[in-house]
């Protein structure tokens, strides 16, 4: 493996790239130590030392420390150590150590999502959310079985905040509200039974 650069990041900190790309960041004192500069080679067996003794414990430390913030799905934490500069297998690895002590649990971060929310949003709303976050659609489906959203709630809910206490709105106002709810997720039932309850102003002559 040849180190084709190494490019400074912040006053600590440099990338490595090897033949086949970015490969991963390391503090400038460790890159001394363990003898890497641009144009120099890096054996295969020192790689892996490198990945098992260095990179792997930092991005574990990292992933907890992300944790302890708040739970997150396992695709945002292998995002955020790809963005940190960790290789694709440290990644893994660490993915791997995570599942195994039941860390991360992408099932129970959707349940915990849906619980959370389930009030204030629609269905669709939820399921786009989390997909969005890396849960996969098998486990979301699984999780609405379980926990299903309460949708005209939510839809009265979200009237209410744009209402203000009023009871009748122009028409078209009316329209902006239905578009509104729309957006959200809502379906059409739903929007037309809770639009029921909205009187519509009389025009002015």
């Amino acid at each position: 493996m040849r180190v084709i650069k190494v490019t400074p990041v912040g006053k600590q900190k440099s990338k490595v790239f090897l033949a086949e790309g970015f490969a991963f960041v390391l503090y400038r004192t460790e890159l001394s130590a363990w003898g890497i500069e641009e144009e120099g080679a890096l054996e295969e067996a020192d790689f892996e030392r490198l990945c098992r003794e260095v990179l792997f414990p930092r991005a574990k430390e990292k992933a907890l420390a992300l944790l302890e913030v708040q739970s997150r799905t396992c695709r945002q934490l292998e995002e955020r150590l790809s963005r940190e500069g960790f290789p694709p297998a440290v990644i893994q690895r660490v993915a791997a150590f995570l599942a195994e002590y039941k860390l991360t649990d992408d099932r129970a971060f959707a349940r915990r999502y849906v619980d959370a929310h389930k009030a204030g949003k629609s269905r669709r709303q939820i399921a786009w959310e989390l997909a969005q976050k890396g849960v996969n659609k098998e486990i979301i489906s699984q999780v609405f079985k379980e926990e299903e959203p309460q949708e005209e709630s939510a839809a009265r809910k979200y009237l209410e905040r744009k209402l203000g206490g009023r009871t009748c709105v122009s028409g078209k106002e009316r329209v902006k509200l239905w578009a509104g709810l729309a957006r959200k997720g809502f379906s059409a039932d739903v929007i037309g039974d809770v639009m029921r309850d909205v009187g519509e102003e009389e025009e002015k002559r």
